[in-house]
């Protein structure tokens, strides 16, 4: 009797146990931040991408607008109650607008990276770089600016080097604010996160 139930749930759950799962943890760029439907966001697109291309991964958008690498640490633990396969790490940004020391959030994401391989030695993490506006000042805005690709080289982590590649800056690819990217940006985004997924997957 056990025998066959256990046979029975297995394949009950085969099917869904063939996908792996990507999570994307990250701020209000991850969320989709205004725009109309959530599945505009990039993880969204990243999702159809996969799907057109019949690969056996399902998306989780795990983005929180207005999240600092502490509010990250903080909520990392509780996300990794699901079984994760991939692991991209979208996060700084916020700290970088709000002049948070920079040793500060890079503490707070070696922590995360510390916490997601602890959970599984085998996930894949992939970090996402970001660059601050120049008005942030020389000095902060280079050292922000490097923390991300020493991160990614301590951790063997692959690497995109700048998330919003061809979209910061650009009127048209962003919104009223000048921060959150449109439609149009986040397709932006979606190819430059793909252009490092892909080789991962």
């Amino acid at each position: 009797d056990q025998v066959k139930s256990a046979g029975d749930t297995t394949q009950a759950t085969t099917e869904k146990e063939t996908k792996k799962t990507i999570l994307f943890f990250g701020n209000s760029l991850t969320a989709g931040y205004g725009l109309d439907d959530p599945a505009y966001a990039f993880p969204s697109l990243i999702q159809k991408r996969i799907d057109s291309l019949k690969l056996p991964y399902e998306v989780i958008n795990a983005g929180v607008s207005g999240e600092t690498s502490s509010g990250g640490n903080s909520r990392v633990d509780w996300i990794l109650k699901q079984p994760v396969d991939i692991f991209i790490l979208e996060l700084g940004a916020n700290d970088g607008l709000r002049g948070i020391p920079f040793e500060e959030t890079a503490k707070n994401l070696q922590s995360i990276i510390d916490k997601v391989k602890a959970k599984n030695k085998d996930v894949k993490i992939i970090l996402a770089g970001m660059l601050v506006p120049p008005n942030m000042g020389p000095d902060y805005s280079k050292a922000f600016k490097e923390l991300f690709p020493e991160l990614a080289k301590k951790n063997a982590t692959p690497f995109i080097p700048f998330i919003l590649e061809g979209v910061a800056g650009e009127e048209k690819l962003n919104q009223g604010d000048g921060i959150h990217p449109t439609e149009e940006g986040h397709r932006m985004v979606m190819e430059n996160v793909w252009n490092v997924l892909k080789d991962n997957l």
